[in-house]
This record gives C-alpha cells, structure tokens and sequence, in this order.
C-alpha cells in the first residue's frame, strides 16, 4: 500500500501531466495589485475580479495612491464584486498600513502578511507563491474538498490541511500543486456532480 507521501506525489503527477503549470487566473502586475484582488476575491469569481480590477487599478496603481483613497469611492469602482464595504475599508486600511509600516511595499513573510486588515494564511499563501516565488500552499474551498475525497485529508481546517500537505510534499510544489487542486475542482470534481469519469484519478479515488 502506498504511502500518503507517495499518493500525494502521484496526484501532483497526475494533474500535472493534464493541466500543467499553471499561473494565478487574478490579473495583476505587481505584489500590490495581486493582494487587492485576492481581498476583491473573497466569495467572488475571479473572472468577476479581473472585471473590476483595470477601473480600480486606474484609479489606485499602488498602496501610495490607495492609502490616500476614500473608502465610498473604492466601494462604488468595486460594487460588482460584493461585500463591497468591507473590502473597500480593507482596501484602505491595508494601504495605509503598508505605508506606515512597510514602506508602501508587500512584505514577503506570512507573519507579516497576516497582520494585513483582510489577510488571512490562505491570502498570505497566494501571495507569497504568486508574487514573489516563494512556498506557498493555498487552502481554499475546492482544495478542501478534492483532498477530503481522495481521503488524504480527514479535516476541514485549512490551516490543519495546510499543515498536512506541507509536510509531505516538497515546497517548491507547493503553489502549483494549489493550482491543480483548484483547477480541477472547478473543472472535473465539482461540488454537486463530480465527473468522475473524466477524472485522471479516479482509479485510486475512494469518492469514485
């Protein structure tokens, strides 16, 4: 019987050989513009964000423009993507913060990422494997569930998750690795209807 290791490898290499490397769909061309449209999305589609982000990013390029912002006009250039109030405050806050603290610039360890307004370890994660090459391993709702069905995962905790695969899979795999497992929850192991018959891992699935 395989390891949990040793099927974690074989996943990696079975959605890699189907999907390949693959790249953060949030359009974005600097560590600033990546984290704005990582806090746009949250319980919004990313097609949605790179919607509203080029108005955005018209407006506030950087964390110097966006720190000066008034949060009801980010909240009307960023209404189509929900919780619009929340986010805009963040949006500003997250800024001013990085002026402050940071030198206007994203910082590039979780610690101090996670002390962003807005930033939690999954946003951290995208940032770090996105923006700057660094390990990073995303949980998010579709990450969750292909692992849980392939049962190398008993939890429901993204950070116990996290912690789980960070620890039996090499980290310079970490961020693709996040890719594929969203990439095919969207894909093929959806939600309500897995197509289980187009699955590339369905043969050692025991959800199949």
């Amino acid at each position: 019987m395989k390891s949990k290791k040793q099927r974690l490898a074989a996943v990696y290499d079975r959605l890699f050989e189907r999907y390949g490397e693959l790249r953060c769909p949030l359009r974005h061309e600097s560590p600033f513009q990546l984290l704005a449209a990582v806090m746009l999305s949250a319980q919004c589609r990313d097609d949605r964000v790179n919607e509203v982000t080029p108005a955005l990013f018209q407006h506030y390029p950087d964390a110097a423009a966006m720190a000066g912002a008034d949060p009801e006009e980010v909240g009307r250039l960023i209404h189509a993507c929900g919780l619009y109030r929340n986010k805009s405050r963040n949006l500003v806050a997250c800024a001013r913060m990085l002026q402050d603290r940071f030198g206007g610039e994203v910082p590039r360890t979780m610690e101090e990422l996670v002390q962003l307004p807005g930033i939690g370890r999954k946003s951290a994660n995208v940032l770090l494997g996105n923006a700057f090459g660094l390990p990073g391993f995303p949980v998010d709702t579709h990450v969750n569930r292909v692992l849980n069905r392939l049962g190398l995962t008993k939890s429901k905790d993204p950070e116990k998750i996290e912690a789980e695969i960070n620890a039996l899979v090499p980290p310079e795999r970490w961020t693709n690795f996040s890719h594929l497992l969203i990439f095919h929850g969207r894909d093929t192991c959806h939600a309500g209807r897995p197509a289980c018959g187009e699955c590339p891992l369905n043969k050692d699935c025991p959800s199949a």
